[in-house]
């Protein structure tokens, strides 16, 4: 973790696409634990980016986890293709149409990490049913679908209380209790989510502008949200003080 309680997963949605080998390493070697897959159908999502394909190729670079967040609407169709592709956690939304138990069986089955994402306006009670196949929870900060978009505060909120939503089942492998967050991810959001308990914090279009030193960038999103983190207990006690003051 190099001295950081939050990892970085770089979101490589906004990078140049015709070289995304180059660009996956430049992240990496910026500072980046993590490469973030986004996959979109133009169906789930009104937006198409890459597949399978292009991940088996890029996985090429070397060793560093793969983490895909699957914005389509058929996850259990491709599904095969994604862990052969390789994939170190596949991570799909709660909001599909389509049985979720089987995907998240098949996917931890295969020795991958397995995660449900939920939009903003979804309750996390969406996830119960589910809570003991899973690795990973994704809290989405912005609509899903496209990068650069704000981040959405109050989305943030179950950031916290997404590590409650983890239960193993017995007789299998411990979870890994991943909480993830994505969208609009930056230097000025990073300290909010470390304090919400953040593990990986998704960052994708700000590293990706013209003139951005990504290393420094990274650098600095990391200390940021190290500093929220560190904050949680201060923040809480400073709360529960003023209510009882309030209460008096």
């Amino acid at each position: 973790m190099a001295g950081h309680r939050s990892l970085v997963s770089a979101s490589i949605l906004d990078a140049d696409l015709s070289n995304l080998s180059r660009d996956s390493r430049k992240a990496l070697r910026g500072g980046a634990d993590r490469i973030h897959l986004d996959v979109m159908d133009g169906h789930f999502v009104p937006n198409i980016s890459f597949g399978p394909a292009i991940i088996k190729r890029l996985r090429k670079i070397g060793k560093q986890p793969f983490d895909a967040h699957l914005m389509i609407s058929e996850p259990g169709r491709y599904m095969d293709q994604f862990i052969d592709a390789g994939c170190d956690s596949i991570t799909f939304h709660v909001e599909v149409e389509e049985p979720i138990e089987p995907i998240l069986l098949k996917i931890r089955k295969a020795g991958r990490l397995a995660g449900l994402a939920i939009k903003p306006a979804t309750p996390l009670t969406a996830l119960d049913p589910y809570r003991d196949l899973l690795d990973i929870v994704m809290v989405m900060t912005v609509e899903p679908g496209f990068g650069g978009q704000k981040f959405i505060t109050d989305a943030a909120a179950k950031i916290e209380p997404a590590h409650q939503v983890f239960r193993d089942r017995i007789g299998e492998r411990p979870s890994q209790r991943e909480v993830h967050v994505d969208g609009g991810v930056n230097r000025d959001s990073a300290e909010v989510c470390g304090r919400q308990g953040a593990d990986i914090l998704v960052v994708g279009s700000v590293l990706w502008k013209k003139g951005t030193d990504l290393q420094r960038e990274i650098k600095l999103i990391k200390s940021l949200a190290d500093k929220g983190y560190r904050t949680r207990g201060h923040s809480k006690s400073a709360s529960k003080k003023t209510t009882a003051g309030e209460a008096q």
